[in-house]
């Protein structure tokens, strides 16, 4: 018995193994791109071993891109401000709606709550491209198309269905009790809403909060659709390095390194929320 607990431990390291090095792989491949000209990177055979430069990360950080054709502006770093100002927007608005919301689908069952809440649910399925059309025209009709507001507004079919749900089943998993304990001492709803129930799925909310966070920075077809140059994300941005001239692939895998560690950064230090927040709250309907 004993050998084959053994056996079974080394065959799982072997797979955890195998595993992290498949999802890995094209990470860290990308990471070394980030430090090669385009000409190491697309001699054949590839190689491991190369003379790294700076010179992609330089070329975004000062705008400047040397190509065969000449020198070439970038707005990466206008393009990375604008996902921070997007993705933290949207994310702060629909947690301002979205926990009240939830508290109110978990704690009140009232006509078609359910039906609201899963048609809220539903857009985050929706294919993109299915309101864009509308969208745009509306957008140009009112004054909203390629603004902050507009875009974080759009960015809500994104985040707050996510954070709804996720924080619904947290207050779900929240016993009453403790509310109505609180109530009967004499304090209004408001306050123990504040002081109770949100402390308490606090996990729940940071964890629905970074997955939103993540899932807008990434978003690349409202914004390519929606914005100009001047308010577009890292996502879009990035189609700056296909140009006349060839495709600058140490800018794009320099671009990526740069695009992914903020959410990266976030999502490591948020690592203890999140694995609370969605194993408790997350897996209840």
């Amino acid at each position: 018995m004993h050998h084959t607990t053994t056996g079974e431990k080394i065959l799982r390291g072997v797979l955890i193994t195998l595993a992290l090095v498949f999802f890995l792989f094209p990470i860290f491949w990308i990471l070394l791109m980030s430090f090669q000209t385009n000409a190491q990177i697309l001699r054949i055979p590839p190689s491991l071993f190369f003379e790294p430069t700076l010179i992609n990360y330089t070329s975004l950080i000062t705008g400047e891109l040397q190509t065969a054709a000449g020198s070439l502006k970038l707005e990466f770093m206008h393009n990375l401000w604008n996902s921070v100002i997007l993705s933290t927007g949207s994310v702060l608005i629909s947690l301002l709606l979205g926990v009240p919301a939830a508290y109110a689908f978990a704690r009140y069952k009232f006509r078609f709550s359910e039906d609201i809440a899963f048609t809220l649910l539903s857009f985050k399925f929706a294919p993109p491209l299915l309101v864009l059309l509308p969208l745009t025209l509306y957008f140009q009709a009112i004054g909203l198309a390629n603004t902050y507001i507009g875009l974080i507004w759009v960015y809500q079919l994104i985040t707050l269905p996510l954070i709804l749900w996720i924080v619904r089943g947290y207050f779900e998993d929240i016993s009453p009790d403790i509310e109505h304990a609180y109530r009967i001492a004499g304090h209004s709803w408001a306050k123990t809403f504040m002081k109770i129930s949100i402390p308490l799925a606090r996990p729940g909310i940071a964890a629905a909060g970074l997955l939103s966070f993540i899932f807008a920075w990434n978003n690349f077809v409202f914004a390519l659709v929606l914005a100009s140059a001047d308010k577009q994300p890292v996502t879009v941005g990035a189609l700056a390095f296909v140009t006349a001239s060839g495709i600058q692939y140490g800018q794009i895998a320099a671009a990526v390194v740069i695009s992914i560690t903020p959410t990266l950064a976030l999502a490591l230090f948020a690592q203890r929320y999140l694995v609370e927040g969605l194993s408790l709250g997350a897996v209840k309907g």
